[in-house]
């Protein structure tokens, strides 16, 4: 079984060789939160993103999503792409008490030239804003795949 699973992984990664600044990209992120990485582009530089993942340090389900704009003139790479971004975005915590709260997301991701994948990481200071207002920190590293 494990071997068909890994045949039909190689056959659909064969669909798609190129660096991926367009479609819609799944993955995982590490960190503060942790879980499941969403983003789809809207256009060349501009994309949404999204994270449905649990908060280790507040202990609670977290949902967010950016919006991000991409440089990718500012860092130069032999091969696939590596833009910065930045944005805004909001986001949500839901446990023993709700909070809603603004972020800043800062980051770096490489669009990998022959896989539909990328890798990223981002520093992100956010603001709750309700429940009670205090500054926190949330970022990590994560790959997302493409399709």
């Amino acid at each position: 079984m494990r071997k068909y699973l890994f045949i039909l992984f190689l056959g659909i990664v064969s669909l798609n060789l190129s660096a991926q600044d367009s479609g819609f990209g799944l993955g995982i992120i590490i960190g503060e939160p942790t879980g499941v990485s969403l983003k789809t582009w809207v256009s060349q530089k501009h994309a949404i993103d999204g994270g449905i993942a649990w908060s280790l340090t507040n202990d609670w389900f977290h949902i967010h999503a950016d919006y991000l704009i991409h440089n990718f003139e500012l860092i130069s790479v032999s091969k696939g792409e590596l833009p910065f971004y930045f944005g805004f975005g909001a986001k949500i915590g839901i446990g023993n008490n709700f909070s809603l709260g603004a972020r800043v997301p800062v980051g770096l991701a490489y669009l990998f030239d022959d896989a539909p994948l990328d890798v990223f990481v981002e520093v992100v200071p956010a603001l709750q804003l309700i429940n009670q207002i205090q500054f926190q920190m949330n970022g990590g590293i994560g790959i997302r795949y493409w399709f």
